[in-house]
């Protein structure tokens, strides 16, 4: 049984997200301020958190930011619809997902649901209690911080481009299609994803490449598709 972490202030929604979430099969824990909510995350297993954006003590932005510090656990942001820089801020702070209230229960359920899956699809969950670092050479990844490194030099990436280096560094050495790279970092069907793919591969090797018309670490395989050269 997966277990969700509720965060908002007003009581009544804890309880109903709970009522719905309960009867989808999840076990649901509760907090109504960011301090209580990081309190219960440090001593249980949370899978996801529905995290309030305006809350007393510590707000959803602070929260998260503190979430992020050491955690990759999916986080869906609730957010009143006249906090559309809040919502911004919290996407850009790492932030799976966001429902605007008040919400179809419906919805949030699907958004859950989706988070569950991608959480559990990439291995994050049995990985959880281990630090999460990928490598090849001198470039690292470390999933737990949200950091890529070159030769121990940081490198800013957005979060898709980040997505795409994490799914081939962590399966560094096999060559992936455009289509299985988008279908594994989307989790949707590919349709016309050449250019889409091949901006953020071109982007990805600007930040992480000495020299990107010579890539020592993210290799084109013409023809076929791409892959993270393994190197000891």
């Amino acid at each position: 049984m997966y277990n969700i972490l509720v965060c908002d202030d007003e009581k009544e929604i804890v309880k109903a997200i709970e009522i719905y979430l309960t009867k989808e099969g999840y076990n649901v824990l509760k907090a109504y301020d960011g301090e209580e909510a990081l309190k219960i995350l440090k001593n249980n297993t949370i899978h996801l958190i529905i995290l309030d954006i305006m809350m007393p003590k510590k707000d959803g932005i602070e929260t998260l930011n503190e979430i992020r510090c050491s955690n990759s656990i999916p986080v869906i942001m609730l957010s009143a619809k006249s906090e559309d820089e809040d919502k911004i801020q919290g996407l850009n702070l790492g932030a799976d997902d966001y429902v605007t209230k008040p919400f179809n229960p419906l919805e949030l359920i699907a958004r859950v649901n989706s988070g569950i899956r991608r959480y559990t699809k990439l291995g994050n969950f049995k990985e959880n209690k281990d630090e999460k670092i990928y490598y090849t050479g001198d470039l690292f990844l470390n999933d737990n911080l949200k950091t890529v490194t070159v030769e121990g030099k940081n490198v800013k990436l957005t979060p898709t481009e980040y997505n795409i280096l994490k799914f081939l560094i962590k399966n560094k050495g096999i060559v992936y299609s455009i289509d299985q790279i988008y279908e594994n970092v989307w989790e949707d069907e590919a349709y016309c994803a050449e250019n889409i793919i091949a901006v953020h591969i071109r982007h990805i090797r600007e930040k992480i490449e000495i020299n990107p018309k010579e890539p020592k670490y993210l290799k084109v395989i013409w023809g076929i598709g791409y892959k993270i050269e393994k190197i000891d």
